[in-house]
């Protein structure tokens, strides 16, 4: 059974290229354009990991990942946040939020998969 990931990304072009990549790859990808979508995906689609734009509209990831990980029924899934800032302290500040690890953009696909692959095996051996 292919692993779902929700990806929530507001930029339709990132969202359509970096969806089709990853649903090359096998993955059943559940797609969100604000942080409340997310949320609302999350808890409907119960993904086996999130893709977290941190600039969002409505509510942006930081707050989104803080809500998901407060909630007993979501804090188990991980979160890689995805974001263009690549400044000191960022990394820190995602991970502060609750992401599981952090890439930045441009993405680069073969690390990008290897973080997911990584935080679903531990997920999954942890349940």
């Amino acid at each position: 059974m292919p692993a779902t990931l929700l990806l929530v990304e507001d930029n339709e072009m990132n969202r359509d290229m970096l969806s089709r990549r990853l649903a090359t790859r096998g993955y059943q990808v559940l797609l969100a354009e604000d942080g409340q979508q997310g949320i609302d995906q999350t808890l409907s689609g119960k993904p086996d990991l999130i893709l977290m734009d941190m600039s969002l509209p409505v509510l942006d990831g930081w707050e989104a990942t803080k809500r998901l990980k407060a909630d007993e029924a979501t804090r188990h899934i991980p979160v890689i946040a995805l974001t263009a800032h690549a400044m000191r302290g960022d990394r820190e500040q995602a991970l502060a939020a609750g992401c599981d690890d952090y890439e930045t953009k441009p993405i680069d696909l073969p690390k990008l998969l290897e973080k997911i692959e990584a935080l679903i095996a531990k997920n999954q051996s942890a349940q």
